[in-house]
């Protein structure tokens, strides 16, 4: 059995400069840092009494969103390559209007950087999702075979996307499930392994 929060990292620096996201190195504004301490305060006052193991990608976003986090907690975040964003190569540390310009491949509609396809990588040195895919996989399958049984990951939308279609088993080339900035979800599996999102997105924790 498992239980797992997620918690997309709150408002950082590329939220409102105009940059590219991605592998850069943002941190959290000021109204982020204060978002993320009502997450930590409610997440408290709710697992009160729950033993709880956090991971985090490593990227100063969200690396910044779990330890202030995990300071309401009282618990030390472990920080993992794995729950970081897509890379985008040569996109990283450029303007979104860059990369709105110099896409290689198609992209669904009003992103500008996730592509149609699976395989394609939509910029020089870039990662596809399927390279993603691969490596949250292996993360999701190290949870489960570890002891612990309450998690909290603290990670990215693109990230967070492909996390939850793999929980739910889905076709990750035809079916995504958006994330949202600090947006709270809880994820469970029972003793049968069935499989269930209890809560998207929920963004009151910001509130």
């Amino acid at each position: 059995m498992k239980n797992i929060v997620t918690i997309q990292h709150t408002q950082s620096l590329q939220h409102v400069n105009g940059m590219i996201g991605s592998w850069a190195d943002w941190d959290l504004t000021a109204l982020g840092i204060e978002q993320a301490n009502r997450i930590g305060a409610r997440l408290a006052a709710e697992l009160k009494g729950q033993r709880y193991v956090m991971a985090a990608s490593g990227l100063p976003r969200a690396r910044q969103t779990a330890e202030i986090v995990a300071g309401h907690l009282d618990i030390e975040p472990v920080f993992t390559d794995a729950l970081r964003e897509m890379n985008l190569g040569e996109a990283v540390g450029k303007p979104k209007a860059w990369a709105r310009e110099n896409a290689r491949c198609p992209l669904w509609p009003g992103t500008i950087d996730w592509p149609k396809n699976i395989d394609d990588k939509p910029f020089m040195g870039a990662e596809s999702q399927r390279d993603m895919c691969i490596r949250l996989t292996v993360f999701l399958h190290q949870i489960l075979e570890n002891e612990a049984e309450n998690w909290i990951l603290v990670s990215h939308d693109g990230a967070l996307s492909i996390f939850f279609a793999l929980w739910l088993w889905l076709d990750v080339e035809k079916h995504g499930l958006s994330g949202r900035t600090g947006g709270v979800s809880f994820l469970r599996e029972d003793a049968d392994g069935h499989r269930v999102i209890d809560r998207l997105n929920d963004m009151s924790y910001i509130m």
